[in-house]
C-alpha cells in the first residue's frame, strides 16, 4: 500500500525485514484518523510485527489513540503484534498521561525497534 496523504495528515506502508511499517506525519486527529484506521485494518489482516512510526507526527488525539489501540487489538487477535517507534513532544506526552505509553512496546525510533 502506497503512502496515503490528506491535507494535515499522511500514513504511508512499508515493509521492512519481514515487518509493517506504518510512517505517520502531521496531525492525527478526528478529522484525519481514516487513512491510519485503513493501512492498520490492511496490516492487522497480515498478521506479523507492525512497528508504527511516529516521528513525525506533530499531534495527535484521544481518537488517534483509540485508532491505535483497536489496532493493537486486531493485530494481536491474528497473532502480531504494534509496536510504536519516536515517540516526541506533545505526543509522547499525551501518551504519558494518558497510560497509553505501557499498553504499547515503545522504542527510541525505527532503527531501534527492527534491531
Amino acid at each position: 500500500m502506497p503512502g496515503t496523504e490528506g491535507e494535515r495528515f499522511s500514513v504511508a506502508v512499508r515493509t521492512v525485514d519481514g515487518a509493517v511499517v506504518l510512517t505517520l506525519g502531521g496531525e492525527l486527529d478526528h478529522d484525519t484518523a481514516e487513512p491510519l484506521r485503513q493501512a492498520l485494518a490492511a496490516a492487522a489482516g497480515r498478521g506479523g510485527r507492525l512497528v508504527v512510526d511516529m516521528a513525525g507526527l506533530r499531534f495527535c488525539d484521544s481518537t488517534g489513540l483509540n485508532a491505535l489501540l483497536h489496532g493493537r487489538i486486531a493485530v494481536e487477535e491474528s497473532g502480531g503484534s504494534l509496536e510504536l517507534a519516536g515517540l516526541g513532544g506533545p505526543v509522547a506526552r499525551m501518551f504519558r498521561i494518558t497510560g497509553a505509553d505501557s499498553v504499547f512496546p515503545v522504542h527510541t525510533d525505527v532503527e531501534e525497534a527492527l534491531g
